[in-house]
Order: structure tokens, then C-alpha cells, then sequence
């Protein structure tokens, strides 16, 4: 039988000194004022490469159905080969140590800058491939609509096609909204203190990894919980009454 000591958790991270109320005062702070600063860092991370990603993978989604751009075409579809065919740890990797000995200006970027990056762009080809599996579940006659109308290919896709393709799309979004909050995990590779990070160190330090471990679980659980009822709010609010898409969300998985 284990012998949980959640106690571990109202130490001071220095003296190791037990601190009444668990939270520290000044410059005192316990291994719980650190875990939520951590899961501060992944939130952080996760929100702002899903943000990139979203932006990144419509751009990308919507140039693979353009009929008459062969060529943005051809960049779209090696945009989402190459960053889906890479590993994630090696793409943060390249972000972190050569993209910077490549580009000087880089240097410059704090890491969390760099692992934003590379976990946005990573995602943002899983999304491109939903973007375009969304845009090519739509009936061809939205797109003639559009042109009937005089709109211009700019102007089709942002009042036609675009919202009715992200309304299809919501539920493999969620999917990527929760892998991104996971997959920011591998931030500890270069060093930024989220939630994983503070596992190992901390873990380390206290000797009572199994605590730590369960605690850093729980707090990843109750994170992709709270994404996905908010997308599912999302979902229920944006549904397209008997419009059912079954080849939408196919390419990202």
C-alpha cells in the first residue's frame, strides 16, 4: 500500500519547511504556488500555438481547394506533408537550436516564442486537413451560389463557404484542441516550466513522485475536460440543422 503524503505540496521549494495555508507569502513559495504557476505556462503555450494553429491551418485548408491556383495547391498539400511527417520533438528541436544558428534575428525569441512555433505549425497541418475536408463536404452549388452572386473568390469563401465549413468541422477541432494542451508536454525539452517539467523536477527534489505525478494528472485531465465542453457549447450552438458532412474531419486523423 502506498504512503501518500500530500503534505509535500505546503513545503517550501527552498528550506523544504512546512507553510500554514499551503500558499506562500513574498518571496516564499510552496511546490503549490509552483504546480499552478506551471499549468499557468501550459495553458499559455496550448492557447496561444492553438491560435497559430487555427490561423495557419485555414489559410493552408483553404488554399488546397483552390481549382485555380495549381501552385498554392502544391504548396498547401507540401505544407501539410512536412509538418505532419515529422515528429513533434524533433520540429521543437529545430525551432529551438538550428532555425536560430540559420536566421540571427531568431536568437532574439525567448523559447516560449519557439515552442509556440513549433507546436502550432505541427497542428496547424492537422487542421489544414480538416479545413479542406470541411470546405469539400459543402455541395457544389454553395460555391456556384457565390459565384452567381458576383462575389469574387475572396469574398466566397469568407461569406459562403468558410462559415459554413468551420460549423462542420467543430468536433475534430475539439479533438486538436485537446491534443494541442497534451502535446504541449514536450515544452520540457527546452526547458519551460509547465506542467510535465515540473513533474520531473519537482519530483526529483520532494522524492515523492507519485503525488506529483497524480496531482500534474489530475490537473491535465480537468484541462482537456474543460475544452471540451466549451467546444461542445460551441457545437451545440453552431450546428447546421440536417446538414450531415461523413467525410468532414476524415483527413485529420
Amino acid at each position: 500500500m502506498l504512503n501518500m503524503n500530500w503534505a509535500v505540496f505546503c513545503q517550501d521549494t527552498v528550506t523544504g519547511d512546512a507553510i500554514s495555508g499551503c500558499f506562500g507569502t513574498g518571496q516564499d513559495f510552496t511546490y503549490l504556488d509552483w504546480i499552478f504557476k506551471a499549468w499557468g505556462w501550459t495553458v499559455g503555450v496550448s492557447l496561444t500555438a492553438l491560435l497559430v494553429a487555427l490561423v495557419a491551418g485555414s489559410i493552408i485548408g483553404v488554399m488546397r481547394t483552390l481549382p485555380d491556383s495549381p501552385w498554392l495547391v502544391r504548396f498547401g498539400n507540401a505544407w501539410v506533408e512536412w509538418f505532419r511527417n515529422i515528429p513533434l520533438l524533433v520540429q521543437i528541436f529545430c525551432w529551438y537550436f538550428v532555425a536560430p544558428s540559420i536566421i540571427t534575428p531568431m536568437q532574439a525569441l525567448p523559447p516560449f516564442v519557439l515552442v509556440v512555433l513549433a507546436l502550432g505549425l505541427f497542428t496547424s497541418a492537422r487542421i489544414a486537413e480538416q479545413v479542406r475536408a470541411g470546405i469539400q463536404a459543402l455541395p457544389k452549388g454553395q460555391r456556384y451560389a457565390g459565384m452567381a452572386l458576383g462575389f469574387t473568390t475572396p469574398q466566397y469563401y469568407r461569406y459562403v463557404i468558410l462559415p459554413m465549413a468551420y460549423r462542420i468541422i467543430i468536433p475534430p477541432l475539439t479533438s486538436e484542441s485537446m491534443n494541442i494542451f497534451k502535446n504541449s508536454s514536450v515544452a520540457f525539452a527546452v526547458s519551460i516550466s509547465e506542467l510535465t517539467q515540473y513533474a520531473m523536477q519537482v519530483g526529483e527534489e520532494t522524492s515523492r513522485p507519485v503525488e506529483v505525478y497524480l496531482a500534474v494528472t489530475v490537473l491535465y485531465v480537468i484541462s482537456a475536460l474543460v475544452i471540451n465542453r466549451i467546444m461542445a457549447f460551441i457545437e451545440k450552438r453552431a450546428r447546421v440543422p440536417g446538414f450531415v458532412a461523413s467525410g468532414a474531419g476524415a483527413g485529420g486523423h
